[in-house]
């Protein structure tokens, strides 16, 4: 059931990114358990070289499939990251870089993703997958 465009602003607002991520930049533009799209400044997280730095890839990619995977999960489970895969295509260098998530399986207990990550022109940076766990939540 798609959310009336009030309702995904306040859920964007509300879902909690992490620290790695919120330190890196990472914007949340659009959440639900069918896609999920965020970006990233290539600025600041950069190799010695000056390009964006693979690992970064990674974090906006776990940051995008994780939290699809918590919505995929349910209020009452939780979503752990339990393996990560990244090709780099090319290098991006100034900018932003926007990541696009879509679940390829959503089961009971796994849900896997793919997430393709372009630059500000639209060309491909980085193809991610990323299988989460899904987990009854600890008892608080």
């Amino acid at each position: 059931m798609a959310l009336d465009p009030q309702k995904q602003t306040e859920l964007l607002g509300s879902i909690p990114l992490g620290a790695l991520a919120e330190r890196m930049g990472v914007e949340l533009l659009e959440a639900s358990a069918t896609r999920m799209v965020g970006r990233m400044p290539v600025e600041g997280n950069t190799q010695p070289y000056g390009l964006l730095h693979g690992g970064a890839s990674c974090v906006l990619a776990e940051t995008l499939g994780s939290i699809g995977s918590a919505l995929l999960a349910g209020p009452d489970r939780v979503a752990v990251g339990i393996e990560i895969n990244a090709t780099h295509h090319r290098s991006a260098t100034s900018g932003h870089v926007t990541g696009v998530a879509v679940p390829v399986h959503s089961g009971r207990t796994l849900a896997t993703w793919d997430i393709e990550i372009t630059d500000d022109t639209g060309r491909r940076v980085c193809t991610s997958r990323l299988t989460c766990m899904l987990r009854d939540a600890p008892p608080r």
